[in-house]
């Protein structure tokens, strides 16, 4: 998902319109895909980039090296920043893999100003938003009954409007906003969307993972054949996520 990420984070920042000079946060960084999108188009004062896993950072403070960009490793249900110190607040993708999804959103109002912002986006997976994931789960329940079990939409339920308002209702934060995202998500090729399948890291990688060499060369045929693929070879689809902004009161 990585490279749809970079794309995503641009469309984001744009939807937040948030003020140049501003004291940032991105909570959950990764390998900062969504601090380098701050970095080039927000003129940030300064960026804090947190993430609990000491190797993203480093690959974070790699790829992002800028005078104004600080990274350093924290659990974004108990942030290692003081109350009311930053500007503006947000996380890219993450939400989905905090167990406590509302301490989460508590301690980003908390480390920021009053007057100041929140904001957040995940993939829309209820909704069949991430198109490509969506055939490949129907591609494996047509294979194996129990594969619908296993896809993002039965594990994240709450990623949708409705849920997203009340996590973020619950948590404090007031005047609170959602919005659509979408991108498009274009392959060279079916090998180009297949392969990251392959790679273990994921519910659907882990699935295929699970499969024995016959059985994965079926659900490769199975998510062939339910494919749109133009003349070239290439397969365009799409991709949406929710994004949700509000402020601290």
């Amino acid at each position: 998902m990585g490279r749809w990420s970079r794309a995503i984070a641009p469309r984001f920042l744009d939807w937040l319109g948030a003020p140049d000079d501003q004291n940032w946060l991105d909570v959950g960084c990764g390998t900062g895909a969504l601090s380098a999108s701050i970095l080039a188009q927000c003129q940030p004062r300064s960026l804090i980039a947190v993430d609990s896993s000491a190797g993203f950072l480093e690959r974070a403070r790699a790829a992002t090296p800028h005078e104004r960009a600080f990274f350093q490793v924290g659990d974004a249900q108990d942030l290692p920043l003081e109350t009311a110190s930053r500007d503006i607040t947000v996380s890219a993708l993450v939400l989905n893999f905090v167990h406590d999804k509302e301490t989460m959103l508590a301690e980003m109002k908390r480390v920021t100003r009053p007057g100041g912002s929140v904001g957040l986006y995940v993939w829309d997976y209820p909704g069949g938003g991430v198109a490509f994931m969506r055939a490949f789960w129907a591609a494996a329940a047509s294979l194996d009954a129990a594969a619908g079990d296993l896809a993002e939409n039965k594990r994240f339920p709450y990623c949708t409007p409705d849920g997203l308002t009340a996590l973020a209702t619950n948590a404090g934060l007031a005047s609170i906003a959602c919005a659509p995202l979408e991108i498009a998500t274009v392959f060279e090729d079916f090998d180009d969307l297949w392969r990251p399948f392959t790679l273990g890291a994921g519910p659907a990688p882990g699935y295929c993972a699970t499969l024995s060499t016959d059985a994965r060369e079926r659900l490769k045929q199975a998510l062939y054949d339910m494919l749109p693929h133009r003349d070239d070879g290439s397969i365009h689809l799409a991709a949406r996520a929710w994004a949700i902004k509000a402020r601290v009161a």
